[in-house]
């Protein structure tokens, strides 16, 4: 057992980078924010966006540092993402790569980076999602008040007794119940929350922006005809995110997300927003925070619409889960520009939000 121990710890010692030649001499540089991103399709700037290219190129993240705990870069699988830095070295940007583990492993990766002070930066989680078509549109901006986990039992529906709505249902239970919980050990990583005194901050800074709109998507979003939301344009709004390692999509699986929603949360959370990360991200950030490495009370989860969770009526799930995001650009452009908000808002009086987490 010693012995696995040593091995383990030698592991985590190699990949945590050591300091560079220009910070063997100085302490931690003392940052101010972080901005997460999932993924970047190209280059960091200059080609077609990701989540990350609106923020390098317009926040000036001008430096780059390796990141060896981080993910494989999308040019060079033989290396990894770099971190990006601001001159004055107060903003840190960091592409995680997608999915719950990978989400996880890039936090806690710069979390426990020794370059670093994060312990009063504010963490902007930031992408596109799918959204609920009966709670908003293509284009939209969404605080996240919960992040919400899978961790569940499942049967495949075909053999599950006809009466139930779908095959998945929590740990612990018999049956998809979203009138119950079961509380087990594990239940606890399904249900994560945002400090809602500066989610509700975060809000009231955006809740007027003009996101703007783009006229092939306003016509695809006219075809959701029995959902209001789903046909206005775009705009901000709080509710919950549902993170899955699952690609899923369709009427009955938003349906299972509305009820898991609403189950985990006790009722108090809307789901609105689908993606593959945000569990991960708290999850680690709670455990950066029992170390005193970071602030869970300042973290931020702003996801945006680039497509919705269920097919347009007239139309199969199938063909829908494989068709192209045709909001992917107004989705990034949303997120960049409700975020910069609050960033910029955060950061004009440093003295201030750096001693008082705002609140609204």
């Amino acid at each position: 057992m010693r012995t696995l121990y040593i091995s383990a710890l030698a592991l985590l010692t190699a990949l945590l980078p050591s300091a560079s030649p220009a910070q063997t001499s100085q302490k931690p540089w003392p940052i101010r924010a972080v901005i997460v991103t999932t993924f970047e399709i190209g280059n960091d700037t200059g080609d077609v966006p990701g989540e990350f290219q609106f923020w390098v190129e317009r926040e000036h993240l001008t430096e780059s540092l390796p990141f060896p705990g981080g993910p494989l870069d999308a040019l060079d699988p033989s290396g990894t993402h770099p971190i990006r830095t601001n001159p004055d070295h107060t903003i840190l940007g960091i592409v995680s790569g997608t999915t719950l583990v990978n989400a996880t492993a890039s936090m806690m990766a710069l979390g426990l980076d020794p370059r670093f002070d994060l312990t009063h930066a504010y963490i902007l989680i930031n992408g596109i999602a799918g959204v609920d078509p009966k709670i908003a549109s293509i284009g939209s901006a969404a605080w996240a008040t919960f992040v919400v986990n899978d961790v569940a039992r499942e049967i495949d529906p075909r053999e599950a007794p006809k009466d139930w709505p779908y095959g998945i249902f929590p740990s612990g239970a018999s049956r998809p119940d979203p009138n119950a919980l079961t509380t087990t050990t594990w239940t606890r990583s399904n249900l994560y929350t945002l400090n809602p005194s500066l989610t509700a901050w975060a809000y009231a800074q955006t809740k007027d922006l003009n996101l703007g709109d783009d006229p092939k998507v306003a016509s695809f979003r006219a075809a959701y005809t029995h959902d209001p939301a789903a046909r206005r344009t775009p705009f901000v709004l709080i509710g919950a995110t549902f993170a899955s390692d699952y690609y899923w999509h369709g009427t009955i699986m938003t349906q299972y997300a509305r009820d898991w929603v609403r189950l985990y949360t006790g009722g108090k959370g809307t789901f609105t927003t689908t993606e593959m990360e945000d569990a991960g991200f708290l999850n680690a950030i709670e455990r950066l925070g029992n170390q005193h490495r970071v602030d869970p009370n300042r973290v931020l989860v702003l996801r945006t619409a680039s497509n919705y969770s269920e097919e347009r009526p007239g139309h199969a799930a199938a063909e829908s889960i494989t068709a192209p995001y045709i909001g992917s650009r107004l989705a990034l452009e949303s997120a960049y520009l409700c975020g910069s908000t609050v960033l910029h808002k955060l950061l004009a009086d440093w003295p201030t939000t750096y001693a008082h987490i705002p609140t609204n």
